[in-house]
This record gives C-alpha cells, structure tokens and sequence, in this order.
C-alpha cells in the first residue's frame, strides 16, 4: 500500500466516524431525523399506550379462551414494536400497553374492536341470497339474515379462528402495474374449512363475503378451489387498504369479542435518570476498554480502538435504521456488546504479537495474523448468528427483539475487526509504524496443565450444579417456587392511586416505593405514570387481603388519599406460558443447529458435544445462582440467559479452533500426545481469553455500579455467567474433548 492511499484511508476511516456520529447526535435535518434521540424507546424509558379491553357477554370467560387470546393479540401488537406486552387483568380484562406512541384513538383505530369474523357465502343451501348490494356501509352490502342463522343454515363454514394470518403484500403485475392483495393462511382445520366454501363459491361463480364487527369488509369473488390453505385477496385500491384489511381478519381470529373499556398514555417507569446512568456506564466503560486496549496491544490497540468507536456508531445508527424500540436492557445489552465486540480484535492481534516472536517480519505478521484468526472469528460468529437467526424466527416480543440486536451486533462486529481494523492497521504500517516494539510481542506462557486438573474442575461443576437442583427442589417443596419469579412471570397486583399532587420518577421511588416495600417484603415493583393526571399505577406481587388493606391504610396515612381514589386488579404476568415455551423451544433449536455447525466445521462430534455440555453447565450455574440468591426472574433473565449461551460457545470455538491447527501437526495421537495438544492450544489462547473475560467484564461492571436497580438484576448475574463461561471453555469443554478422545483412541 503506498503512503498516500494509507493517508487517504486513515482519513476516511475518521471521517467516517465523525459522520455516523454526527447523524447519531444531531440527525440528517433540521429536525433531527435519523439521529438517536428519534430511536423508539420502550414502556421502561418512554411510556407509551395502554388501551384496556373487556370481554363482552354476562359469561365469565374461561381461562383456556382467555389465554389464546391473549397469544394471539400479543402477535398482533408485535407489529408495532416487539417490546408491546399484553396481559390478563381481573377475570375478563386484558390489557395492551404499546411504547414509543402517544395517540391511543390512532391505535385504537388501526388495531380495530377485537371482535368475531365470518366468511359468509352469497347464497344459502336453498340458493337464497344471504346479503344483498343495497350501496350503504363499508362495501355497500348488508346481510339479509341474523348470524345466527347464518350458522345454522351451513351458510358461515370459515370463522377468524380458522385463520392463521393475514398479510399485505404489493408488487408489479405483468403489465407493470402495482397490485395490493391480503394473503390468507388458514389453519389446519380452517384449511379444510377453506376448501369446502371456495368450493361451493366456484361452481356456483359467487362471492365469498368477509363480515366483522356488524359490517362488510370485502366481498371477493372467488376464482378457483383452495385446497392448500393459502389464498389471496386481489382487487384492492391500494396499500392502506390491503393493509387495514389485513389488520381486520388477523384481530378478527380471536376467540372471545372484546370491546373497549377505557385508553390511557402511561409515562415512563424508570425516566430520564436510569437513561443517563446507564450510557455513562457505557462511555466509562468504553473509556476504560480503549485505555486497555492500547496499554497492552499498541498500534494494533489503536486500530482496535477506532474500529470499537465506529461499531458503536454504527449501532446506534442501525438501531433506527431498523425501528428497532429500545428498553434499558437493550441499552445494557448495547453496552455489554462493546465489550464482547473488543474479542475479534484480540483473537487477530494476539496472533499478530505470536508471529512477531517468533521472529516474522512485521508486515508478514500482520497478514498471517488476520488470516490466522479468520476461522476462529467466523466459526465463533456464526454460532452467535445461527442462534439469533432462531431465536428472531421461533422467539417472540422480547426475545425477537433481543435476537435482532444480537444479529446486528455480531455482524457489526465481525465487519469492524475484519475490514475496518485491518485497513487501519495496513494504513498505519505504510505511514512508517514498521517497528516490531509498536506492535507488542505475545506473553510466552509456559506450558500449564488445566486438562490434568480435569478432576477438580469436573467435580467442582458437579457440586455446584446438584447444589442448585437441592436448592431448587427445597424451594419448590417449601412453596416458594425453584425460583423467585417475578411479576413478568407469574403477575401480581395492580393498584392505581390518584394523589393530590404530581410526583416525578425520583420522588416516586425515594418517597413511595419504601413504604409499599415494607407492606409486601418485596423490592420488585414497578410503577407508571398515568399521562394528564395525578394518577400512578404500581405494581406488585399479589397481595393478600390483609396486605391490600394495609396498603389502603398506607396510602391514607402517608399522602392523605381517599379509598374511592385507589382501584385495584389483579393482572397476569407480561411474558406468557406461550412466550416461555416458544424462548424455550426456540434456545432448543439453536442449540441443536450449533451442534451440527461445529460438528461439520470441525468434522468432531467430540467438539461439538464438549461444546454444547460447557454451554448447559453455564446455563445450570447461572440459574443455581438465581436459585440461592433469591433475586427476581425479570424479563431481563431471558436476555441474561441467551447472552451468556453465546458468549460461552464463542469462548469455546476460539479454543477448538487452535487445537485443531495444532493437531494438524500431530504425526502421532495417544492419551499424551493429546494432553499435550489440548495443554499447549490452551496455554496458547490465555492471554486472548483473559483480555476478552476483562473487557466484558469491565462494561457489566460499571453498569452494575452506575445502573439503576433493574440493570444491577442483570449486570449481577450476567455477570457470574461471564467468569463461568471462561471457567468452562478452559476446565470443562477442552477437558471433556480430552476425555472422549482418549476413550476413542484406546477403543481403536
């Protein structure tokens, strides 16, 4: 490269920087679009709408129908943003509540009245017209019979709880003019149901009309028999409406008819302090990180440093560019990421420090470095990927968002520490920074024996994880639950208090929350703001009778507030059964997927195997903790979870990657020969390992320092699942490859 082009990239690289974090701060215009105080924020640092509906019918509804519609109302509020929660309150309330929005009539409008849709044929058995043109309503049709006979007489065989989706979707015809349809995807039983009403429609040539909420939404004509359960609904004017009828059928697939009890905009529950707190977390911890970053590896660390800046730029830019709403574990996660994103850099310069001692002349280490580490940085990313990918398909709410930001912090990653930092490097070697001394030189580790203290490791892991499985089986006998679930989870009370005056987020904890705390012995409560009043909403585990009174009594004594202005609901827990099981099943297929990944990249099942077992005992230590210690399972322990499964299997991969370069020089494998392969490969990674386990560690630290309570719930555990995933890589996953090779070998 000649010094002139490496001037000019040094260049743009800065420029480039300065740019995106000009947009991130001010924006691409005047009113500051694109920048990041545009990105949408979460119920937690926002507020947003909070629209309460009631089940209509004198019937108590049952709580199977209950549940269904609350799974389904919850995939349909994700089309706002994926940190939309919808739960249970009383008997026959549910409740939405959507951040990032302001106007509830606007949502209200476009999320319709949840009521019953029917797929209504033109004609009756008898050949009698069920509905009529008469020019008047939405589609200018009106029935000519009750629904009830319309049911009775065979003329109703499809209703909304046959349909699984409905979506728009736009394109160029043939003749190179936008069409807007709704596509149909019905269930398996509606598939059936389906069939049958196009059927009768076709051989008759009638329409097949789309009745909900009393009136007429679209009456197709039908132009053939689907039998596969798909269909699409063509002749629509434009996007809006393909997109308001898609909106229709999908609300209309619920199985209880919900109206409107009443709307509210709901203030943030943490503010503008727990915002603040955690991004000087993020710029201390950053700070620290280049610091340490340029203390131990030099020029190569100032590279590094400049390629972190541009990742978080770069982050914060992508945040908006995908609407993504970001909560305050987002935020802690984004910062968690820095840290984490520091490891590719490190894998490639403590390459690039080992072929300096070994006496290779600079310019050549630099190459060999980046080409070294190219496959532990690959195969460790696509890990991560593969299990966002999952997590993003099969998750939902804030799973899906969680596994978005992680796709786009591993991607960024690997672009900065392959790309951005090479080009740096390169640019600053031409410039004239040639001297070995600039680039560092490799610690020379002596050889260290971890796989032949492969007894203690395994018996210290065995300990700790039976002494969580008693603990949890104590806790679930004692009745208190293996774990202390919070009210995301299990719910709790909510009780709404108008005061007298307008209290801000700090007043409200620091002259509020102690005195609730000490009637319910409890620090999980969550509080919100009701917008254009005096009224706040708090939220607690269940109360008892007694325990509701003293809070009644409370709230007299200590602010001077009359019982007919406080109510009170019992409410379900924010992240359903449905929501569990699809996190569940979805961590199940990653984990699966990542089994076959590292097996065909390595062609090891030993690996691969060694590599999933490291990454279940994490996942068993981490929740051993949370079983001892007690502290509240919050939605932030989904994100903990899934942060220290990728974490964990990345710090393994780095590991196998160098054992399989080293063995490919092995002429002769037996038990020592082995050891002496996994021992050496191990020594050989240290300091990548120990700088890594450093810099993520400093960014959990300081937010759990500076954070808010809620961020300490996560930084606290995350983390015990760090220093377990580095333990693990070294004492567990490389001693068990050991194990079963050896086992192998003696058997061959």
């Amino acid at each position: 490269m000649k010094k002139s082009n490496a001037i000019i990239i040094l260049l743009c690289m800065l420029l480039l920087l300065a740019g995106i974090s000009y947009i991130d701060f001010f924006g691409v215009d005047a009113s500051g679009s694109g920048s990041a105080s545009t990105i949408k924020l979460g119920l937690d640092l926002a507020g947003g709408v909070s629209i309460t509906y009631q089940v209509v019918g004198d019937n108590e509804p049952s709580a199977t129908d209950m549940s269904d519609t609350i799974a389904k109302l919850q995939k349909r509020v994700e089309n706002y943003s994926t940190e939309a929660i919808v739960y249970q309150e009383g008997t026959n309330r549910i409740n939405i509540e959507i951040p990032g929005v302001k106007d509830a009539n606007a949502i209200l409008q476009e999320l319709g009245r949840p009521g019953s849709l029917y797929f209504i044929a033109q004609t009756d058995s008898e050949g009698n017209a069920n509905y009529t043109y008469t020019g008047q309503g939405k589609c200018g049709y009106s029935l000519n019979k009750s629904i009830d006979e319309l049911l009775a007489d065979g003329s109703i065989l499809v209703v909304g709880t046959d349909v699984k989706d409905a979506q728009e979707k736009s394109g160029q015809n043939n003749l190179g003019n936008m069409e807007y349809t709704v596509s149909l995807t019905m269930t398996s039983e509606g598939t059936e149901k389906f069939a049958q009403a196009t059927k009768n429609a076709y051989e008759k040539g009638e329409t097949l009309a789309i009745y909900y909420d009393g009136d007429f939404v679209s009456v197709p004509t039908v132009s053939g028999v689907f039998t596969d359960g798909q269909a699409s609904i063509t002749q629509i004017s434009g996007h809006e409406e393909a997109d308001s009828l898609a909106s229709t059928i999908r609300i209309g697939g619920l199985k209880l008819e919900l109206e409107e009890l009443h709307s509210k905009v709901v203030g943030a529950q943490l503010g503008v302090e727990a915002i603040e707190t955690s991004l000087k977390a993020g710029v201390i911890g950053l700070g620290i990180v280049i610091v340490f970053m340029i203390a131990v590896y030099l020029i190569p660390g100032l590279a590094s440093s400049i390629a972190l800046c541009l990742y978080v730029a770069l982050v914060v830019l992508l945040l908006k560019g995908f609407d993504m709403t970001l909560t305050l574990s987002g935020v802690a996660g984004i910062i968690l990421s820095i840290g984490m994103a520091v490891d590719a850099n490190v894998i490639i310069y403590a390459r690039i420090r080992e072929e300096i001692a070994s006496g290779v002349q600079v310019k050549s280490a630099i190459d060999s470095g980046f080409k070294k580490a190219f496959s532990a940085i690959f195969d460790g990313n696509i890990t991560t990927l593969i299990a966002a990918a999952v997590l993003g398909v099969k998750g939902s709410g804030t799973v899906k968002g969680f596994a978005i930001t992680l796709a786009i912090g591993v991607a960024l990653s690997m672009f900065t520490a392959l790309v951005v930092s090479r080009l740096i490097v390169n640019a600053l070697y031409a410039v004239g920074v040639r001297s070995p001394k600039a680039f560092g030189k490799e610690p020379g580790f002596k050889t260290i024996g971890f796989v032949n203290k492969k007894a203690i490791f395994f018996i210290i892991s065995a300990a700790v994880v039976a002494v969580g499985a008693i603990t949890m089986v104590v806790n679930g006998v004692a009745g208190k639950g293996a774990f202390n679930l919070g009210l995301d989870f299990v719910g709790g009370t909510s009780t709404q208090v108008e005061f007298d005056k307008d209290y801000s987020i700090s007043e409200i904890e620091t002259d509020i929350i102690p005195f609730i705390s000490e009637i319910t012995k409890d620090n999980d409560i969550q509080t919100q703001k009701v917008d254009s009043s005096n009224d706040i909403i708090f939220k607690t585990r269940s109360l008892n009778q007694d325990e509701r009174t003293d809070l009644y009594n409370m709230f007299e004594e200590k602010f001077g507030v009359s019982e007919e202005c406080i109510t009170q609901e019992t409410i379900s827990g924010v992240i359903s059964g449905e929501m569990t099981r699809d996190a569940i099943i979805a961590v199940l297929w990653s984990v699966v997927l990542m089994l076959i990944y590292i097996w065909i990249r390595f062609s090891d099942f030993k690996m691969a195997s060694s590599a999933i077992i490291a990454l279940a005992h994490d996942v068993l230590v981490v929740l051993t903790f949370y079983a001892l210690s007690r502290i509240s399972v919050t939605s932030a322990f989904i994100a903990c979870i899934l942060t220290v499964i990728g974490y964990s299997v990345n710090d393994t991969i780095v590991i196998f990657d160098r054992i399989r370069e080293n063995r490919a020089r092995l002429t002769v494998e037996n038990e020592e020969t082995l050891k002496d392969l996994a021992n050496k490969s191990l020594t050989q990674t240290l300091s990548r390992t120990i700088c890594t386990s450093f810099t993520t560690l400093v960014m959990v630290v300081m937010l759990y320092i500076l954070g808010v309570e809620s961020i300490r719930l996560f930084a606290f555990p995350l983390t015990i699942g760090t220093i377990c995933g580095t333990y693990s890589s070294i004492g567990i996953a490389v001693a068990l490859w050991y194990v079963m090779s050896v086992k192998k070998s003696k058997k061959n």
